[in-house]
């Protein structure tokens, strides 16, 4: 389960950054529950960007700053969530096997193996980072992931409302 939300109390600075992330991944989880297998495919943008490739992207994010980086799980042993493709949208396209509920689920897993990775260090922790030849911290990873998660939980509500006009809290 993705977990609660924020309250009013003051929380150490962990628990807020998991709070803000986990809230973040229930707007996601949210946004696409209850969508036609139909709508989650159905691009109403340029971009290939659709209900069902945002959450299969956000599956991959998950697993690629807290599998590749925090559990330090070699690339050649990552659940690929699509076939590696030559193509920049490879990560946003269902593929035809691909279901609403499989996603879905496949996400709740991986953010259920990204809190447990991410256990296992301090904020402080320091990870190195092969695309950008530097190193980052948990902390880094965690603000990282809280604008990622938010930024596409919010193409989600938008295109979630051009589907069928279901819209998020204000």
């Amino acid at each position: 389960m993705i977990g609660p939300a924020l309250d009013d109390t003051a929380p150490d600075e962990r628990t807020g950054l998991e709070a803000f992330l986990d809230e973040q991944r229930l707007e996601l989880v949210t946004r696409v529950s209850g969508v036609s297998e139909e709508q989650a495919r159905r691009a109403l943008v340029p971009s290939a960007t659709t209900l069902g490739g945002l959450v299969k992207h956000l599956t991959w994010v998950e697993q690629v700053w807290f599998s590749l980086h925090t559990a330090r799980v070699p690339r050649e042993r990552w659940p690929w969530p699509w076939p590696q493709e030559d193509h920049p949208d490879a990560g946003f396209r269902m593929t035809p096997d691909e279901t609403v509920p499989g996603l879905l689920e496949a996400y709740r897993t991986e953010c259920l193996r990204s809190k447990e990775n991410a256990a296992r260090h301090s904020l402080d922790a320091v990870f190195p980072d092969e695309r950008f030849g530097s190193q980052v911290s948990l902390r880094w990873i965690y603000l990282h992931m809280i604008e990622e998660t938010a930024r596409h939980a919010g193409h989600a509500d938008i295109l979630r409302e051009q589907l069928d006009g279901v819209r998020g809290e204000p």
